[in-house]
């Protein structure tokens, strides 16, 4: 059970430039940080992410610990991941501090989140973060990826980013990002964030994404990695039409027509038209050197689909 947070526990606008000044901390342009001062702002967060008090999770980028204390107020464990050195030598004393009574059930993780395979303590069942807007999607599609059992994830992205991630196929701004983040999820937008919470303020707009992970993986035999392959080389020449922007990934236009035609694709579309599962089909059915399919294992294989 949790114990009751004091009314200060959270950081206030205030607390976070005096700890920032202490630590001699200023928030630098290339690590995208943004420093959220708003105590109703990072409650709001983990109301959104629908935290539960069972819950293990994931924090990655937790700055001076603003949106940290607020998950420690509900979940049963907080592990943050901070590549910053001073600000990974100072959070844990912060939470020590102001939730001495949670200070147990929170653990740092000193690295580069990119490089982060496995984590202290048990499975995470959820992230939640304000990521750096420079590296947000990789490291979303990287957590995803490494932590399996991560069910629910919230995040808090540039604005653009996060329509991005959200977007649906035919949208103006659906690509690369939309589909790779919905192979693994049901992805959403969650709000809006404004730019008065944030300090120093950023010159662009937040937002925050809710993604859900598919209770049944996509129904594929190609890999993951294989249907990535397809989803690059698509919107690597969006305004092509698939049929001339897959011919290098197929080994030539009539390749790259054969195998979409037999996915049940036009040749004639565009990347910004197919669902996550129509590139999976169309992984399938490129047909190899050997004349086999890409996605047609060996005997040995498993008939059952697979996410990577």
């Amino acid at each position: 059970m949790s114990s009751s947070p004091t009314p200060d526990a959270l950081l206030g606008p205030t607390d976070v430039r005096e700890l920032a000044g202490a630590l001699g901390v200023r928030p630098t342009k290339q690590r995208g940080q943004n420093f959220v001062i708003d105590a109703n702002t990072v409650r709001r967060i983990v109301r959104t992410a629908e935290v539960r008090p069972e819950d293990v999770v994931v924090e990655v980028g937790p700055g001076l610990g603003s949106l940290t204390l607020a998950l420690l107020e509900v979940a049963d464990r907080v592990t943050a991941v901070e590549i910053d050195d001073v600000l990974a030598a100072a959070l844990p004393a912060t939470v020590a501090a102001r939730l001495p009574a949670r200070a147990d059930r929170f653990a740092l993780v000193h690295s580069d989140a990119m490089h982060v395979t496995e984590l202290p303590g048990p499975a995470p069942t959820a992230l939640v973060a304000n990521l750096p807007y420079n590296v947000a999607v990789p490291v979303l599609l990287h957590m995803l990826d490494t932590f399996p059992t991560i069910e629910r994830t919230l995040v808090m992205v540039q604005a653009e980013v996060a329509d991005r991630l959200a977007a649906g196929p035919g949208s103006k701004v659906y690509g690369v990002p939309s589909v790779k983040a919905n192979w693994y999820a049901e992805v959403k937008r969650a709000g809006a964030i404004g730019r008065n919470v944030f300090w120093p303020a950023p010159n662009v707009d937040s937002g925050l994404v809710s993604l859900v992970r598919r209770t049944e993986p996509i129904r594929t035999t190609a890999t993951k990695a294989e249907v990535f392959a397809v989803v690059d080389a698509a919107f690597a020449q969006r305004r092509k039409t698939l049929r001339a922007a897959l011919a290098g990934w197929a080994g030539s236009a009539a390749a790259a027509e054969a195998a979409l035609v037999a996915a049940g694709v036009s040749p004639q579309a565009r990347g910004e038209a197919l669902t996550v599962e129509e590139f999976a089909a169309v992984a399938e059915n490129r047909v190899t050197d050997s004349g086999g399919h890409a996605g047609q294992g060996s005997s040995t294989d498993t008939e059952e689909p697979r996410q990577s």
